[in-house]
């Protein structure tokens, strides 16, 4: 591993922008170099409403980040999220003509490039397109169909579609702040990256991530994802309805939320007061605890309603899509007290806070692992990966040249059956990077020509 290698995540989010400079230790550990915030102005449920402010916060938390870190920023790794991005289950099939021959990465990449002529609603654009299981003519469930016979491929898949203005929007507000795309991502698979084990991937579980104006869905199950949704509420939402609730200030609204609210009202008593200083020398306003938890747990109970039904409609009520490590709550909005168990009373799922420190080096600053830098960690971690994944399919690729080329593969296998398997696990994960690895430099042709 490289040490000098140095990649920058840039989170474009609702209530604060931010950009994470990172490399890796010794250990694989992610080493942060320096980190920049800045107030998001322009941004308004994940999607950019004032391209100037948002330019501008953006260049203000690169400039700190720089300088904090003594290090130039050239080249981000961005995520998009906000409440256009929507997902969708399609199944596809190809018959190949020469079906004496074995599958190959090609007929895998044809198969995924007629997902992508799928005819979307006016002004969307197709952002992902994620292979999950492969049927080779009648038989199911194969996750790695490369090296088999068969006349006809199917496979389901997950298709992430997204609006095309404000995906293009995004990526003009970067470019115009002096930056180049290195790489993009949705929100909650960087999120995911950063606070998930692949052994709850492997059992099943559900990511949410309470942003300032969005709450972000990712579900996954086999190791797969199986399922993404953007809820148009988040923390910004629970603090206008202190403010209305209250008649006070946004400012005065955020800060009781951060320093008293909870989710469970029953924690607090009656007697429980907190003195709201008044405006220009009016008298100040006084408000009981248990009130203020009323109001939050009104908002908040029908936010976990809204992804809790997004988790019943991927099929987690069925034997086979039951996500056994549960839930694991991450975003600025998941420090709310009490937030845990009020999910568990409404899901009746085992729930965790994710933090993102199990990649951080043990000297990082104890704020880096707070949930509210889960996406920055996970944008970090991919710009980081991104070099090493592009040599590893490379590699593999080459690989499969041989095994085609060769009649001997099939003694060979059958004499190492756990060398078999662990081919197989690797050239499964090499296909959803190059898929992801295609999207990137799809997108970037795309805003180019946008231009």
């Amino acid at each position: 591993m490289e040490n000098n290698k140095i990649a920058v995540g840039l989170d474009i989010g609702t209530t604060k922008i931010v950009a994470m400079i990172g490399r890796k230790n010794e250990y694989g550990k992610i080493e942060v170099l320096g980190i920049g915030k800045a107030k998001s102005l322009g941004v308004k449920r994940g999607v950019v409403n004032n391209i100037t402010q948002t330019i501008q916060s953006i260049q203000q938390a690169v400039e700190e980040a720089q300088s904090v870190s003594g290090q130039q920023i050239d080249d981000v790794v961005v995520g998009i999220a906000g409440q256009h991005i929507r997902s969708l289950h399609h199944s596809d099939y190809i018959t190949r003509e020469k079906s004496e021959e074995v599958i190959n990465a090609n007929d895998i990449e044809n198969l995924v490039s007629q997902v992508h002529k799928l005819v979307m609603l006016p002004g969307e654009e197709i952002i992902h397109v994620l292979p999950q299981e492969f049927k080779v003519d009648s038989q199911p469930d194969i996750k790695e169909p490369i090296g088999m016979y068969g006349g006809r491929l199917e496979a389901n898949f997950h298709v992430v579609v997204g609006q095309v203005s404000s995906i293009r929007n995004i990526g003009r507000c970067v470019k115009s702040a002096g930056l180049s795309l290195a790489d993009i991502t949705l929100e909650p698979l960087a999120s995911a990256s950063a606070v998930l084990s692949q052994e709850e991937k492997e059992a099943g579980v559900a990511l949410i991530d309470i942003g300032g104006g969005t709450t972000d869905l990712a579900i996954f199950k086999d190791g797969i994802i199986r399922h993404t949704a953007v809820i148009p509420f988040g923390g910004n939402v629970i603090t206008e309805d202190i403010k209305e609730g209250c008649s006070i200030i946004e400012k005065q609204a955020e800060l009781l939320k951060i320093k008293f609210g909870s989710a469970w009202p029953g924690e607090n008593k009656d007697t429980e007061i907190v003195s709201i200083p008044g405006l220009r020398g009016r008298e100040p306003k006084e408000i009981t605890l248990k009130n203020l938890s009323k109001i939050i747990h009104a908002r908040v109970q029908e936010i976990i309603e809204h992804v809790y039904l997004e988790i019943k409609n991927y099929g987690h009520e069925t034997q086979k899509g039951k996500l056994i490590a549960g839930i694991v709550l991450t975003g600025g909005g998941a420090q709310l007290k009490h937030l845990r168990q009020l999910v568990e009373y409404i899901t009746g799922m085992d729930v965790r806070i994710g933090y993102p420190n199990e990649h951080l080096a043990g000297d990082s600053d104890e704020a880096l692992s707070s949930p509210a830098f889960a996406t920055a960690v996970g944008l970090l971690m991919e710009g980081l990966q991104k070099e090493g994944h592009s040599e590893e399919v490379r590699v593999e690729e080459k690989e499969e040249v041989v095994a085609t080329t060769t009649m001997e593969e099939e003694e060979v296998l059958e004499e190492i059956p756990e060398e078999k398997e662990q081919q197989a696990k690797e050239k499964t994960k090499s296909i959803f990077e190059k898929f992801t690895k295609r999207f990137t430099e799809g997108f970037k042709e795309f805003l180019d020509n946008a231009e």
